[in-house]
């Protein structure tokens, strides 16, 4: 029975009961809703086990796959660790939408067919909305508004693409296809929005900073990562994604780099390291996307933990920026060793599960003879070692002391916290863990003596050059122009500009408008006018009394006119 259910609707049912419940009922539907989620994920067989008549179509409601799975089990993992940080600390609807959230990221896990998946796809979009204005402030609030403008148009295009495919080959199956045509690219595009692939990013690290300390936890997790799911199922070896990839590791690089916010330099981090995913799955080979789906799994958990960590700073002290923190250690002990655990695993660092899925992907571009892609990657490494592995931690717990002294977490932070950091390091020193339930065979060896000296001398040097520059790495209160600058300033001055020029223009028009009535008013008035002129006495030419005789002559004008006109047509 369970096998023919979406496992998606124990997570909704769990939402649904949040808001009615209070208390320890509430505690243990957050804790229980996931994992019998998890319990329902390991019944579903492969291929298709649940169909639904709609129209002239069978939607494939539940299909199994390894792939499917693995990504489902991270999302439900996510959602049980998730709820033990936020339940003391979060709104009940934040909760519950949440929860809705993980749903539609679990139904798209398993959907089978476009319709299916797209349906998942926009309640998703819906959800992370209300959680994001979860976070109270005007600025969520604006925020929230941008974002779900940014999903609405990426669910318009990505239905535009669905309704194209099925109009013209009749079947609405996900299986790979190749970006070849209109319709395809309307796909791809609306999945990449998702993935928040530049120019359409900003919308990630807009919204994930304004949202609660609980909230931007939950928001690392879903919509990214479901993105790269979609790509893997309908994009594997789409040559163009190379380069996307590529293009959003160094873009996410460059901006956390810059960045002054904490949870904005944690934002930029996702795009870099969906990078690394859409990239792999550019090259797609068995290897490659292997590689993808290991790094999404370890990712949603490290990046989690790095959210939690910030989460916690800005949850204890009510700060947001670098420049307002700085020697939280003595009083974070726990928080700032768990941080530095999440810093180390994405960037790779040996006996970290960073290590043993990143490397996965050079591996992989390196098998298929994809030498500049290997080494972008590589250089991405130290890049990010630089922005997360050691800049989040260092200007957050180690920096100039701020004179700050919150508490630390508490326990069901600190709890959740330790939770994914002894995920992160299980991992990296047992991959065979995560290796035997990924969708291909693994023929992978993460720990040679030449890919360990090569990762460790790249990070080293790399921190060398960290505190070497230091002073220039040193962060200012700055604001980094990305290109949601088009749409939020850009475009609003030229709209303002349009609206004077037309409004201008409209009060010319107006004007002259009134002159040139007014003008043929008084013609008027000089020619129809019954009153007498005070000029010369006389009233308008046609309001005159005039002679039977010159009106007869006038007649008979007129009459031979027409007559004459007539006998011309």
């Amino acid at each position: 029975m369970f096998e023919m259910l979406p496992p998606a609707l124990i997570l909704v049912a769990g939402a649904l009961l949040i808001g009615p419940l209070r208390g320890h009922a509430r505690n243990a539907v957050l804790l229980l809703a996931p994992a019998l989620t998890l319990w329902a994920i390991w019944q579903v067989p492969d291929g298709v086990s649940a169909t639904v008549p709609f129209l002239d179509y069978d939607l494939e409601i539940v299909e199994g796959s390894p792939v499917r799975r693995l990504f489902a089990t991270i999302f439900a993992l996510m959602a049980v660790v998730g709820g033990l940080f936020a339940f003391r600390t979060a709104r009940w609807y934040e909760l519950a939408a949440a929860y809705a959230y993980a749903a539609g990221a679990v139904g798209v896990c398993f959907a089978g067919d476009l319709i299916t998946m797209f349906l998942f796809w926009e309640i998703m979009a819906l959800f992370s909305t209300v959680v994001v204005w979860s976070g109270g402030t005007e600025a969520s609030r604006r925020a929230g508004i941008r974002y779900v403008i940014m999903h609405l148009l990426g669910g318009v295009i990505l239905k535009v693409g669905i309704e194209g495919v099925v109009v013209h080959t009749g079947s609405i199956d996900m299986q790979p296809m190749l970006a070849t045509n209109f319709d395809t690219w309307m796909i791809l595009i609306g999945i990449l929005i998702n993935a928040a692939a530049p120019p359409i990013s900003a919308w990630l690290a807009d919204s994930y900073p304004e949202s609660s300390p609980t909230g931007s936890v939950f928001l690392s997790a879903f919509t990214t990562k479901t993105a790269v799911l979609a790509l893997i199922l309908l994009f594997p070896g789409e040559p163009v994604l190379i380069g996307v990839g590529l293009y959003m590791v160094m873009y996410g690089i460059i901006y956390a780099l810059l960045e002054n916010n904490i949870r904005r330099i944690l934002a930029y981090s996702v795009v870099n390291q969906v990078g690394f995913m859409v990239c792999a799955v550019g090259i797609g080979t068995q290897m490659a996307i292997n590689g993808a789906a290991a790094h999404a799994f370890a990712h949603i958990i490290y990046k989690a933990l790095l959210f939690m960590s910030a989460g916690v700073v800005v949850y204890r002290t009510g700060m947001n920026k670098c420049t307002e923190v700085g020697g939280l250690f003595r009083t974070m002990p726990l928080t700032a060793i768990c941080g530095i655990i999440g810093a180390l695993a994405i960037s790779g660092f040996p006996l970290t599960s960073g290590f043993t899925t990143k490397t996965m992907i050079s591996q992989a571009a390196a098998d298929d003879g994809l030498a500049m892609v290997y080494l972008l990657l590589a250089a991405a490494s130290a890049g990010v070692f630089l922005h997360a592995g050691i800049k989040f931690p260092w200007f957050v717990f180690f920096q100039k002391d701020s004179g700050l002294r919150p508490k630390d977490a508490p326990w069901n932070m600190g709890a959740a916290m330790v939770i994914f950091s002894a995920l992160c390091i299980l991992i990296g020193v047992f991959p065979e863990l995560l290796y035997r339930y990924l969708p291909y065979p693994v023929e992978y060896e993460a720990y040679t003596a030449g890919k360990v000296l090569f990762y460790l001398q790249l990070l080293l040097f790399s921190g060398l050059a960290f505190f070497l520059l230091l002073p220039l790495m040193r962060r200012t209160d700055t604001i980094s122009l990305d290109t949601d600058w088009i749409w939020r300033v850009g475009l609003k001055r030229i709209g303002v500009l349009l609206y004077r020029g037309l409004a201008e223009t409209g009060a010319a028009i107006s004007a002259a408008t009134e002159q040139t009535l007014a003008a043929i008013g008084r013609e008027a008035r000089n020619y129809l006018g019954a009153e007498r002129r005070p000029v010369d006495g006389e009233r308008g030419f046609f309001a005159r009394s005039w002679p039977i005789g010159l009106t007869a002559l006038w007649i008979a004008v007129l009459l031979s006119a027409y007559v004459f006109v007539y006998y011309l047509s």
